[in-house]
């Protein structure tokens, strides 16, 4: 008797707390097992001289085994250390400010008395995220443009000459740091206006009655109680340290040969060779960027979980 009470209590306990957010949770499931778990049977044509016979599933299972051979021309060849370095070198940058850079202006925005002020500034900085990179493309073009650009006439008003920016790779690096910067900053800094809302106003209240100020208050109460989200982007940052914006690098340049040892990355490099390369080059590609995500997602974890146990995700 006393084992079917228990059953009758574990069932009536799922019925009334756990089916409303099951349900809820069941798009997301069967989205995540249509388009993320399924797909993963598709790594094999890494492996596979893939070629099209008819449907997908006898191209892969009549396409003839290459073992390695699609690899090759990731490791192999000559630009490889180029792209590599520009693919890691960027991303860091990326991480580091994305990071230090959002988190300072949520900080700002977040003591401000003003909530219309706040809600303005922050419309402003996540505008950019909405327009495409061919739209900011297009706009780098109406400031760099050899002939009508802004940034060439403004240096003839000065008396200097004109500066051909397509052709100059040593001032990109800052160009592409920039343009990311500017169009990802609102978005990255959602998550930690939205955490700096969450906390409890009466931790300020006591901060200002013991006279604390400003940068005392968002040192010892926001930063701290913001260090586990932190910890998340940053790891989650970091599981995409080998993939970067194709938009960026690409459509930004216009593909420029003179900017191709700043502005090629692993990404770019793919999809320029896809011209003469094959779809198992492609996928072995995005095979080696996943497996090294995945990596570092799990050694910096471990690395966040020896020095706060409190921070790691898993």
């Amino acid at each position: 008797m006393d084992k079917k009470k228990r059953r009758g209590r574990l069932r009536t306990r799922w019925r009334t707390q756990d089916t409303e957010l099951t349900l809820l949770a069941l798009p997301t499931t069967v989205w995540y097992i249509l388009f993320c778990f399924l797909p993963m049977f598709g790594v094999i044509i890494a492996f596979k001289n893939f070629k099209i016979f008819g449907g997908f599933l006898s191209n892969v299972f009549h396409s003839e085994w290459s073992g390695f051979k699609n690899f090759e021309f990731l490791f192999k060849s000559n630009d490889a250390w180029v792209v590599t370095r520009n693919t890691l070198g960027y991303n860091l940058v990326f991480i580091i400010l994305g990071i230090a850079v959002p988190v300072t202006l949520a900080l700002m925005i977040g003591q401000l008395h003003g909530r219309k002020a706040g809600k303005v500034y922050q419309t402003m900085m996540f505008l950019p995220y909405f327009l495409s990179w061919v739209v900011v493309s297009a706009v780098a073009w109406a400031f760099l443009s050899f002939d009508k650009g802004i940034a060439n006439q403004f240096l003839a008003d000065l008396g200097k000459d004109p500066v051909n920016w397509y052709m100059e790779a040593k001032y990109w690096p800052y160009f592409l740091i920039f343009m990311n910067m500017w169009k990802g900053l609102g978005y990255g800094m959602v998550v930690y206006l939205a955490t700096i809302a969450g906390i409890d106003s009466t931790y300020y209240e006591a901060a200002v009655i013991d006279g604390a100020s400003k940068w005392q208050q968002a040192r010892y109460i926001t930063l701290p109680l913001m260090k586990l989200v932190i910890v998340m982007m940053f790891i989650l940052a970091i599981g995409r340290i080998f993939y970067t914006d194709f938009g960026l690098f690409f459509q930004v340049p216009r593909d420029s040969n003179s900017l191709f040892n700043v502005a090629t990355t692993i990404d770019v490099l793919v999809f320029k060779q896809l011209k003469t390369a094959t779809v198992g080059m492609a996928s072995a590609s995005a095979f080696v960027q996943s497996v090294l995500g995945c990596a570092t997602i799990l050694i910096a974890n471990w690395i966040v979980r020896k020095v706060d146990p409190d921070s790691a995700m898993m």
